[in-house]
């Protein structure tokens, strides 16, 4: 095996690891905010730190890499795309924590459990986990047709969204002092939805890095 190709196959583990992580994260994320689990919620804090150290040093060996070997075509393209999805990572990993930190602020018990269900939380999580554990199948097996698939769940999380917005509105109103935590809980639901967002971008860096196609501002995405 060349130096290069032992240098790309480091850089491609380390970005598995990192995603292998923020999945993790994600999936506790879910557990401690539908359970109240403030341990596991407190375990996802501490853990960001192991997030932001792989966006470091994927971010350093990539400039490295292009310093070094000054690779063209599919690998320029494939280093640039790591550079870009380690980033979008790490902020998917800030957003798990932030629902942590929502878990161990535990200063909001006024909604109901029946109204958690009405907002369809847990299944915005189980989409924006399957949006990002589909984006790491497709860039192991080099394979771009789960893009489509994948946009189609974005559409699906924009829709529980907004309709929670609607059903989180209209709960405020008639319930004036539930305020703060409905506001707490918009914010949380805002998360998620960013989440989804974000597979987006990892989508389209692997469909960039495979099919050498910009599908940024291609009018497949919301502004």
């Amino acid at each position: 095996m060349k130096h290069t190709e032992k240098e790309m196959q480091s850089l491609r583990e380390d970005i598995n690891q990192m995603w292998k992580l923020v999945i993790s994260q994600l999936e506790k994320a879910k557990q401690s905010f539908l359970k109240g689990d403030f341990e596991l919620a407190r375990e996802i804090v501490s853990r960001e730190k192991r997030v932001d150290a792989f966006e470091l040093k994927i971010d350093s060996d990539c400039e490295n890499y292009i310093a070094l070997y000054n690779p063209v075509a599919v690998d320029l393209r494939l280093v640039l795309s790591l550079i870009k999805i380690s980033s979008t990572l790490e902020r998917i990993g800030d957003f798990a924590e932030g629902i942590a930190r929502h878990v161990i602020d535990d200063d909001c018990n006024k909604l109901s459990p029946e109204l958690i269900e009405e907002l369809l939380i847990e299944k915005m999580f189980d989409t924006v986990i399957s949006m990002l554990t589909d984006g790491f199948v497709a860039l192991e097996s080099e394979n771009t047709k789960i893009s489509g698939k994948t946009m189609a769940k974005d559409e699906l999380v924009d829709e529980i969204y907004h309709n929670a917005l609607n059903i989180l509105t209209d709960f405020l109103q008639k319930n004036p002092a539930c305020i703060r935590c409905g506001l707490k809980m918009m914010l949380l639901i805002r998360k998620l939805e960013r989440i989804g967002d974000r597979c987006i971008n990892i989508v389209e860096e692997i469909v960039f890095y495979i099919d050498a196609k910009v599908l940024k501002h291609s009018g497949k995405n919301k502004p």
